[in-house]
């Protein structure tokens, strides 16, 4: 029997069908188109003709989106690459900040991600005067290294980088799932810099020596307009790599996630028993506290890009357990850092600095609670673990404000 006819004799078996097609998928279509002219109507056919033929269809136009696609990321790399080295020009001519070199990189992620998304023209304008004046106010503030001047460098890139996230999310920047997928793209994005940037030093490296041999000496040209234009540029191409699903980085982060968990467990255990035993005193230690601060953010990180990388559906493993213990730990910690601002604010008095680290200290403890309270409902299976991804992601613009009444008002505050 031909197997156009076993096809059509099968029409009410699906399990049949497709046992057919995956034992010989060529001999399959090559009969189908016959089934198909004796039986126009059948709905299980027209499935199957989509399945089959669809591929040929839809593959042209993805392809022109791709290559559309690939031409914007490489203007907008190359556009990227020289304002970022006009901006360092200027900065070695000391007539701006180094700061300015966020604008030559930030921005052009943040277009690509307009292009990407195609977000309302209110979005999209909105974006386009908060970068402008955020570039225009950071130049119209005195060229110095005050406390004040290091704060609003410290929190400018952090707010550009809630600004880019808004491009990344387009019209659906108050959906917790955008949010999300914008956390896990920054994960991503860091694996896939780092692997290009490493790539790029060993050439940068093997340049260079190369020149040697001939005698010149081209390290200060090759970084000024070679490196330099690189490194802004890349930054576009990784941002544009990610967001096609480039399986490399994807497939490498929920592990990375699993490994540095428990790593940064054991060795913040270590770390917190040896400062108990050596009697090292935040409360009197100013460096020490910084130290302390920085810990509990790079916990803060670890912990949150764990979630964020769990998988929804997924019941109660270890790794929430270790998430879990690594909440309670950075809510110590962040405890003991609350309780030595507090004491030497009131020792010593206000400064830029001091209220700066108390407020990003409170609302980091404040973000650890919210976290703490929806993990412990999920581990008393009264919630998923959909639950505490929105608890993440619902606070992150609260850091993006935060960064933006740093910026903005303590020059005039603390001028």
């Amino acid at each position: 029997m031909d197997i156009h006819n076993l096809i059509i004799e099968n029409l009410a078996n699906p399990y049949e069908l497709e046992r057919m097609y995956r034992k010989d998928s060529k001999a399959f279509k090559k009969s189908f188109s016959h089934a198909w002219e004796q039986n126009p109507d059948s709905q299980i056919l027209s499935v199957w003709y989509e399945r089959l033929y669809f591929k040929e269809t839809a593959n042209t136009g993805r392809i022109f989106l791709l290559q559309k696609g690939f031409i914007i990321m490489g203007i907008l790399a190359i556009l990227s690459g020289i304002s970022t080295r006009t901006i360092f020009h200027f900065v070695e001519q000391e007539a701006i900040a180094p700061i300015n070199l966020a604008f030559g990189i930030i921005p052009f992620i943040a277009a690509y991600f307009i292009y990407n998304n195609t977000p309302k023209k209110s979005v999209i304008y909105s974006l386009a005067a908060l970068f402008l004046i955020s570039g225009f106010y950071l130049n119209m503030l005195p060229l110095n290294d005050n406390d004040t001047k290091i704060l609003v460098y410290l929190h400018l890139p952090i707010f550009l980088w809630v600004l880019a996230g808004v491009a990344f999310t387009g019209n659906e920047y108050s959906k917790g799932n955008t949010r999300l997928a914008y956390i896990k793209f920054n994960l991503e994005f860091c694996i896939l810099y780092a692997s290009m940037a490493v790539s790029g030093m060993v050439l940068a490296a093997l340049t260079m020596q190369l020149f040697r041999f001939v005698g010149l000496n081209i390290e200060d040209f090759y970084f000024s307009n070679v490196v330099l234009f690189g490194a802004a540029a890349l930054a576009v191409v990784a941002a544009y790599l990610v967001s096609m699903n480039l399986k490399l980085a994807k497939n490498i982060t929920p592990y990375i996630a699993k490994i540095f968990s428990p790593l940064v467990l054991v060795t913040l255990l270590v770390y917190l028993i040896t400062v108990i035993c050596v009697g090292k005193n935040p409360f009197l230690d100013r460096n020490f506290l910084i130290a302390f601060n920085g810990i509990l953010l790079g916990v803060l990180a670890v912990t949150i890009f764990s979630i964020t990388e769990s998988d929804p559906d997924e019941k109660k493993s270890i790794s929430d357990i270790i998430n879990f213990a690594l909440i309670v730990l950075a809510l110590i910690i962040d405890s003991v850092a609350l309780s030595a601002i507090l004491f030497r604010l009131s020792s010593y008095g206000i400064t830029p600095n001091r209220l700066a680290v108390l407020g990003v200290n409170i609302l980091i403890w404040a973000n650890l609670i919210l976290i703490m309270l929806s993990y412990i409902l999920f581990l008393q299976n009264k919630s998923g673990p959909s639950t505490i991804q929105d608890t993440v992601t619902k606070y992150l613009p609260v850091y993006g404000l935060w960064a933006a009444f740093v910026t903005f008002t303590f020059p005039l505050i603390f001028n």
